[in-house]
C-alpha cells in the first residue's frame, strides 16, 4: 500500500490512489440483467477504493473535517473493540532487496553482530565504503568489504549462523539495485530454512520506528492530524495483529501492500511523525488481543462486513465529502475487452449479476457475475471481475452504450 491503501492482505485484506475519473452527479440506476449488443460499450460505474473493510481513509479525513477526534474516528470504524498499548519490536522483510546478500553503506558506528556465537565487532575504519553479509557454500555468513571504485569484495569474517548490521540505533543505508534506502534497527540476513544458501533482509525495528516508516505511505501526512492519527492507530494495530500471526518463522509483516508499505526511515515526515507520537502505543483490542484492523481508501459511503466482528456492514457518512475522487467513478470498456479476459465466451451477448450484499448503491457490491456469450457461460466473483479489469472496487454497475450509427454519406 502507498499513499491510500487498497491493498490485499492474507484473510482477503492500505497503495497510490491513481488519477480519478469524474464524480458522478447521481447514482446509477442498478440494472443486473444487461444484453450487450456486438461492438458496444459497457459502462461500469462504482463506488469507493479497495475492499470496504474497517475505516476508510478518505471517511477519516471527511470525519476529521467535521471535528471528529482520532479515537472517535476509530471506534466509528472498528466498533466493539477496546483501547490498548503495545511496544517491543517488528521483524519486517524487506522484500525491495531481491539479492540474498545484505548490502549496506560504511558508517560511523557499524557493527556486525554474529547470532549463532552471541558476539559482536565494530566494524573497522578500513577504507571500506560497502559491507555485506552474504553466504557460501558451507551455508555459513560471510562479512566482506570493498573499497571505493571497481575494488573486489573481500573476505573480514566467516561466521557459523546468521548475522546482522546495527549503527547504535542510527540509521543504515541498504544498497538494492532499486536505489538506497535508510532503515532503523536492525537489518538481519536471515534464513528461511536451515537448508538453504537463500537469504532474506529482515529489518528487526522498534514498533514506533517502524510507524514512522509506515504512516506517510498509508495516508497524506499533510492531512488533519487527526485522520493523521487514526491512521497510526490504525497501522500499529494492524502491525501487531500480524506480530501475533506471523507471515514466516524468520519475520512477522512484509513491507508491500500485502501487508502495509514500509519505507523505513527515507520514507519518514515530520507532520506523521508527530501523529505517531501524539498517539504513542496506543491499539485497538477485541477480547484481549490486537484487533484486525484493516483499512483502505474509500468505501464509496458504506462499510463493507468483514470476517470479524468489528467488521461490519454500516452506511459511513464521511467517507462521500468533497475532496474524494474516488467516493464515485465510472469506467468505458469495450465489449471486446471482457471478451478477450474471458475468451470462452465467444461474442458477449449478455452481463447478469447473480447476487450482491444489499448495502448501497446498485443493491451493493458484487458478489456473483454470470457472462454469457457465444459460445458459452462464464461465472466469476465481484473481486475477480475486479482484478480482471484494473476496477477500483468490486462495487459497481453495468449499463450499456449503444454504438453509434455511422454517418450516412451526403
Amino acid at each position: 500500500m502507498s499513499f491510500f491503501s487498497s491493498r490485499p492482505v492474507r484473510v482477503a485484506g492500505a497503495t497510490l490512489v491513481a488519477a480519478a475519473l469524474p464524480l458522478l452527479a447521481t447514482p446509477a440506476q442498478a440494472a443486473d440483467k444487461v444484453d450487450v449488443a456486438e461492438g458496444a460499450t459497457v459502462v461500469i460505474d462504482g463506488r469507493g477504493y479497495g475492499h470496504g473493510r474497517g475505516m476508510s481513509q478518505y471517511g477519516a479525513q471527511g470525519a476529521a473535517r467535521e471535528g471528529l477526534k482520532h479515537t472517535q474516528i476509530a471506534e466509528f470504524y472498528y466498533p466493539g473493540t477496546k483501547w490498548g498499548h503495545v511496544g517491543g519490536d517488528v521483524k519486517v522483510r524487506i522484500t525491495r532487496n531481491t539479492s540474498s546478500d545484505v548490502t549496506v553503506r560504511a558508517r560511523n558506528f557499524l557493527r556486525v553482530r554474529d547470532l549463532k556465537a552471541g558476539r559482536t565487532w565494530m566494524l573497522p575504519g578500513n577504507g571500506a565504503t560497502l559491507w555485506r553479509l552474504t553466504t557460501d557454500a558451507k551455508r555459513r555468513t560471510v562479512v566482506q568489504f570493498k573499497g571505493k571504485g571497481k575494488a573486489a569484495w573481500k573476505r573480514w569474517k566467516t561466521f557459523g549462523g546468521e548475522a546482522q548490521f546495527a549503527a547504535a540505533g542510527r540509521p543504515i543505508t541498504l544498497v538494492t539495485s532499486s536505489g538506497d534506502v535508510a532503515y532503523r534497527g536492525r537489518l538481519r540476513s536471515a534464513a528461511p530454512d536451515s537448508g538453504s544458501r537463500t537469504r532474506h533482509t529482515v529489518n528487526l525495528v522498534s514498533m514506533e520506528n517502524y510507524l514512522r516508516g509506515v504512516v506517510p505511505l498509508e495516508i497524506p501526512a499533510s492531512w488533519h492530524p487527526e485522520a493523521v492519527r487514526a491512521q497510526a492507530v490504525a497501522a500499529r494495530t494492524y502491525a501487531t495483529y500480524e506480530r501475533s500471526h506471523p507471515l514466516a518463522k524468520h519475520y512477522q509483516i512484509c513491507d508491500t501492500t500485502q501487508c502495509q508499505v514500509y519505507g523505513g526511515a527515507s520514507a519518514e515526515h515530520p507532520l506523521s511523525d508527530a501523529a505517531i507520537k501524539d498517539t504513542r502505543t496506543k491499539i485497538l483490542t477485541y477480547r484481549g488481543e490486537a484487533a484486525f484492523t484493516q483499512f483502505g481508501s474509500s468505501n464509496g459511503g458504506w462499510a463493507a462486513a468483514g470476517s470479524m466482528p468489528y467488521q461490519v456492514a454500516k452506511e459511513d457518512p464521511y467517507d462521500g465529502w468533497s475532496g474524494n475522487p474516488v467516493h464515485a467513478w465510472q469506467v468505458k470498456l469495450p465489449a471486446t475487452q471482457l471478451e478477450r479476459t474471458w475468451p470462452a465466451l465467444g461474442t458477449l451477448t449478455r452481463i447478469n449479476v447473480t447476487e450482491r450484499s444489499g448495502h448501497g448503491d446498485f443493491g451493493g457490491r458484487v458478489v456473483a457475475v454470470t457472462l454469457v456469450g457465444s459460445k458459452g457461460k462464464v461465472r466469476v466473483s465481484g473481486d475477480q471481475v475486479r482484478s480482471a479489469l484494473g476496477l477500483r472496487s468490486n462495487w459497481f454497475d453495468f449499463t450499456v452504450e449503444k454504438k453509434k450509427p455511422k454517418a450516412r454519406k451526403k
